[in-house]
């Protein structure tokens, strides 16, 4: 279950607030998977029908009593909260509970740092968890700190010194989300000049998104073994929430010579800490430029139409609208009486670890982003020899006639390589 048996894991107990919200018990259920997630094992589970929090305890005085004798019963080291919770209500029941309390953004915010691979994953991660450190800075800690420097004076002077040193910090969390930001700008320009020379070339792009752990990579690895470039570079899949957090790009060539790039992204999650949507804003970025989105729905899992609302609100509030979609329903294999590959116009149902369903995907991936494609015939000079062996290499060949006049090809050309062979198209 784990990949080091060895690796202690810490016990937890989760705990929720029921709104009378229909997601409620969704949420509850992607808790426990975040905590599995970050090596946390859940024993128990403690919720309150509460229309809004408790401002000082989160839960009612009763329940936080509750909650206090669940914590010694179970002998748990952490309770983990459904939301996000102020520093006056961490404080508070860590106090009243005698447990260490961790809410759901701290937790995913655990699980992204864990996972971050690439510099500009740890990037983002770093100022998502500076973003959330900053309100939750402590005066009487750092009052403690400028008395332990040999700060000396009354009360009055400890305390502005105290409120001083908080400021220092705050100053400094600032700053370096600045020097943070400066460097994923540098990184940015680098990734939108690629994205430059890739549009110059016409090629087209495809995102998978989704829920997490909904098979996005798994697909892509299924693609790249079969019309990868370079089939050795397939991306990290497991079944684990956030087995993705970057995004990875491979270009697909098909057998007929058209090709296009197919972006792995990071996976969401409902009640994604704001910090994170702002700071993953240019791990996205693919998506927000893709000529087609591709979104990979868990359909084994019972609350995939949830996991569906809850992409739907993540693309809205990254920005990403107007992009032609594929609906993908996947792990269809693990759904009884299920026929799959099945198709009903741009939703598809199949399962990743199938060719027949894969090729079911390439042609209705092909049908959007190859629809202004256009077939014509270019009658080639002989003395033009050069231009045949280009369009062998780099379109889709329908068929060769040699005439006296020279070589007759039909072809499927971009709407770039029209207007490169304009002067050679015959009726």
């Amino acid at each position: 279950m784990y990949d080091n048996e060895l690796e202690p894991i810490t016990k937890v107990l989760l705990v929720g607030l029921d709104n009378q919200s229909q997601q409620f018990e969704y949420q509850m259920t992607e808790l426990a998977n975040l905590a599995q997630a970050n090596r946390l094992e859940v024993v128990a589970t403690l919720t309150q029908k509460l229309d809004r929090p408790n401002s000082a305890t989160y839960f009612g005085k009763g329940k936080v009593d509750e909650l206090k004798d669940a914590v010694e019963y179970h002998g748990v080291e952490m309770v983990v909260a459904n939301d996000e919770l102020s520093p006056s209500q961490i404080r508070n029941l860590e106090e009243r509970t005698g447990s260490k309390i961790m809410d759901r953004t701290a937790l995913i915010l655990d699980i992204f740092a864990s996972r971050a691979k690439t510099r500009l994953a740890k990037l983002q991660v770093q100022i998502a968890q500076l973003q959330y450190q900053l309100p939750r800075l402590r005066t009487s800690m750092n009052l403690r700190l400028d008395q332990q420097t040999g700060g000396g004076g009354g009360s009055f002077t400890s305390r502005g010194a105290g409120e001083t040193k908080l400021e220092l910090n705050r100053r400094h969390i600032q700053h370096q989300i600045s020097l943070l930001r400066a460097e994923i700008t540098e990184i940015e320009a680098d990734d939108q000049t690629r994205r430059a020379q890739r549009d110059k070339q016409n090629i087209k792009n495809v995102a998978l998104v989704g829920y997490t752990n909904a098979g996005k990579s798994t697909i892509m690895n299924g693609l790249v073994k079969r019309f990868g470039e370079n089939q050795e570079k397939t991306v990290f899949q497991a079944d684990m929430l956030f087995a993705t957090l970057e995004t990875s790009v491979r270009k697909l060539n098909l057998p007929d010579n058209q090709s296009f790039l197919l972006s792995d992204t990071v996976g969401f999650v409902s009640n994604l800490p704001h910090g994170l949507v702002a700071a993953f804003r240019a791990t996205l970025a693919e998506a927000a430029q893709a000529d087609l989105l591709v979104q990979v729905v868990d359909y084994a899992d019972e609350h995939f139409r949830d996991m569906m609302e809850t992409t739907a609100k993540t693309l809205k509030e990254i920005g990403v609208g107007d992009i032609p979609m594929l609906t993908i329903y996947n792990k269809a294999d693990l759904r009884e009486d299920t026929r799959y590959p099945d198709r009903d116009g741009d939703t598809l149902i199949l399962s990743a670890h199938e060719d027949t369903s894969l090729d079911a995907l390439v042609t209705a991936v092909r049908q959007h982003i190859f629809a202004d494609f256009i077939d014509t015939a270019l009658l080639i000079p002989f003395d033009k020899g050069a231009l045949v062996s280009e369009l062998n290499e780099q379109a889709t060949v329908r068929g060769i006639e040699y005439l006296e006049e020279g070589t007759l090809m039909h072809v499927t050309l971009t709407p770039v390589q029209v207007a490169r062979f304009e002067g050679y198209q015959v009726d």
